[in-house]
């Protein structure tokens, strides 16, 4: 019998695709960016130290707002660990083609764009915003890039008929950044699990904790993991979200918490190995 109270660990090679880095500030000095501005730093090898504990090897760093359009901390990681971390930017749209190429021989796979909206608005006005993306669609498929979408399901279903009309795929944040109150039968969910099944869409099993109505262990948002990995288990990815900025101390998520979740819904250990270790490589070009 299997104890549920012994630490998890992941299998060889996975990798935690949704994870974000800080400074050191001196070098790589960062915008204020509200409750998500971190006091402290975060490098990637306080990242490889958490992975050190869980089992993961590889990740994609996603660049943080408040480290810029440059996204030189972002950069200075993959120069020096090709091997393990792959990275998605924020980019104004006018990037020179040249700026474009030193990305992508670094290790950038994606751009990151804010679609969240709270109450009919966005909530950011930051970043890479869906205008910044039709302007540098093209350029960023030539590469090889996709689109990482920060949007709600409801207006995933406003929006992709526009994005469908851009030559890219997309990768959508932590489970469609649906909060659990929702409900993962609600129309605009199960349009966006249909999306999964195109092939044209993925998603990230990541944000249980921003998407819980009730708190750890995050219950209430194991529907919709569960209906994600039904739906379309080759279009899958699992990020840590680490280090949780935004949390107080007191909600902050404990790693074990989070790998228990992800156990309990994706019980059967072959899909997990496709989920952490198969599709990321043929994602992000491990």
């Amino acid at each position: 019998m299997q104890d549920d109270t012994a630490p998890l660990r992941l299998p060889e090679g996975s990798c935690d695709c949704h994870f974000h880095i800080y400074g050191p500030f001196d070098r790589f000095p960062q915008q204020q960016e509200g409750r998500f501005t971190p006091s402290q730093v975060f490098s990637a090898e306080d990242a490889f130290a958490m992975w050190e504990r869980t089992g993961a090897t590889r990740g994609v760093i996603v660049h943080a707002v408040g480290s810029g359009e440059d996204n030189a901390v972002t950069f200075d990681a993959l120069k020096r660990f090709p091997d393990r971390l792959r990275a998605t930017a924020i980019l104004d749209p006018d990037v020179s083609d040249r700026r474009l190429d030193a990305l992508t021989d670094a290790g950038f796979r994606a751009v990151r764009v804010t679609m969240i909206r709270q109450d009919g608005k966005p909530v950011s006005t930051q970043g890479t915003m869906f205008e910044d993306l039709v302007k540098l669609a093209p350029r960023i498929a030539e590469r090889g890039w996709h689109a990482q979408l920060w949007i709600e399901c409801s207006d995933l279903a406003e929006a992709a008929p526009a994005l469908e009309k851009l030559p890219l795929d997309f990768v959508v944040d932590h489970m469609c950044r649906t909060m659990a109150d929702k409900g993962a039968e609600h129309p605009d969910y199960l349009g966006f699990l249909d999306r999964l099944k195109t092939g044209r869409y993925w998603t990230k099993i990541s944000g249980a904790d921003r998407n819980t109505r009730t708190g750890a262990p995050y219950a209430d948002t194991a529907q919709f993991m569960r209906a994600i990995v039904a739906a379309a288990p080759d279009q899958v990815v699992w990020g840590s979200d680490w280090p949780h900025v935004g949390h107080t101390e007191a909600t902050t998520p404990d790693l074990q918490v989070l790998l228990r979740l992800l156990h309990d819904c994706v019980p059967d250990a072959e899909t997990r190995r496709r989920i952490l270790i198969d599709n990321p490589a043929r994602l992000y070009g491990f």
